[in-house]
């Protein structure tokens, strides 16, 4: 895609640039509890910083603990000297005092209706402080925002570093060395459907894991007991083919004990929650004969402390040497909690937006910046 980029802009100093962060994480007790996204922007900050360019930064925090992005603005000032913005007002006098090479944060956008709702008028609000956009922040681009998908049309769009590193490597994902391999785990089966479809054709070898595969047992007759699964039936059908595989046992909970079973013999009331030691096995054997691993969602209910499936599995390819491209927001916490996030070949920032667009290869975040290319 022959996206405007951040790195080709010349001539920054002195320049207002609204630039959008992804800056959505995990806060506890007041602080990041996971740097992860604000680590992967750093190069971004440094870049504008010596390109001299006045830098009004834009991003939201919802669902992650806090709705305030204070505590990411006290991660951020360790590296750089960053005013911060509570409200248009303090934006504005920030914005005017900002200094070549500044910086300035402006609090969670979506406080205001106007961000999800893409509304024209709170878009031109913060248009009206910038002269250029920049948008890195892959990770929400699925998402049609205001500070996605209006802004470029009011402002010249840019794409930023870590926007240009997520398209090209999952774009590589979508053409990938053979043999390779689909790791497919996580829940919410409706919306990873069609993306599973279309991998099914394009992968040697697919496995499906986590409560995904909870579907496939259900379809196949198996008791599953209380485990989760869709709330609509799927139509499994055309999924069933050889290079298709599934857990084949599992670590199962029930009110009194935690046990290891195989598939057929889940009782009523107990509840699958994690890959089993066979199934690890077999998931070893899959990534030995392949030469790219493509990897999203965790193999077990990681949220509840049923983890260790997907944390043996982040060390399997790890161990490997495969090229591997991984993401999600569990199985990214995974790979960090067990400090292997540099020994993959590439650890995208995005969840939904790197399903979407592995899916539908573009986004609506995409698309608008590409508007001025068209034009």
């Amino acid at each position: 895609m022959n996206l405007p980029l951040l790195e080709n802009q010349k001539n920054l100093a002195g320049k207002r640039t609204l630039l959008r962060l992804d800056l959505n994480v995990p806060v506890r007790e007041g602080r990041v509890a996971d740097d992860f996204r604000v680590r992967k922007i750093l190069p971004t900050l440094e870049f504008l910083h010596k390109a001299g360019a006045r830098t009004i930064i834009l991003s939201h925090l919802e669902g992650k603990g806090g709705d305030s992005l204070r505590p990411v603005w006290r991660e951020l000032i360790k590296k750089y000297t960053i005013s911060f913005a509570g409200n248009f007002d303090e934006l504005a006098k920030n914005t005017g005092e900002l200094e070549n090479g500044g910086f300035t944060l402006f609090e969670n956008l979506r406080a205001d209706p106007g961000e999800k709702a893409n509304d024209e008028n709170f878009a031109k609000k913060l248009a009206s402080f910038g002269e250029i956009f920049v948008n890195d922040a892959f990770a929400v681009s699925h998402r049609a925002h205001a500070s996605i998908v209006g802004l470029p049309k009011l402002l010249p769009g840019l794409a930023g570093p870590l926007f240009a590193e997520e398209l090209a490597r999952l774009s590589g994902a979508l053409k990938p060395h053979h043999p390779a391999l689909f790791i497919l785990g996580g829940a919410k089966f409706e919306t990873k459907f069609p993306l599973l479809k279309k991998f099914i054709r394009l992968y040697d070898s697919v496995f499906v894991g986590g409560a995904l595969a909870n579907d496939f047992f259900q379809a196949q007759g198996f008791n599953i007991g209380s485990s989760l699964v869709s709330k609509t039936p799927l139509d499994l059908g055309s999924l069933t083919t050889l290079n298709l595989h599934l857990p084949n046992d599992a670590i199962i909970r029930s009110n009194i004990t935690i046990t290891t079973k195989s598939l057929d013999n889940v009782s009523q009331g107990e509840k699958i929650v994690d890959a089993g030691p066979k199934t690890l096995e077999n998931l070893r054997q899959l990534i030995s004969q392949s030469r790219f691993i493509l990897w999203n969602g965790p193999l077990g209910e990681y949220e509840t402390g049923f983890d260790n499936g997907t944390k043996n599995l982040a060390t399997m390819i790890v161990q490997s040497g495969v090229e591997s491209v991984v993401g999600g927001g569990d199985t990214v916490a995974a790979i960090t909690a067990l400090g292997l996030e540099n020994k993959f070949s590439f650890v995208s920032t995005a969840g939904g937006a790197m399903l979407d667009f592995l899916a539908n290869e573009t986004l609506p975040g995409i698309e608008a910046l590409l508007i001025n290319t068209k034009n």
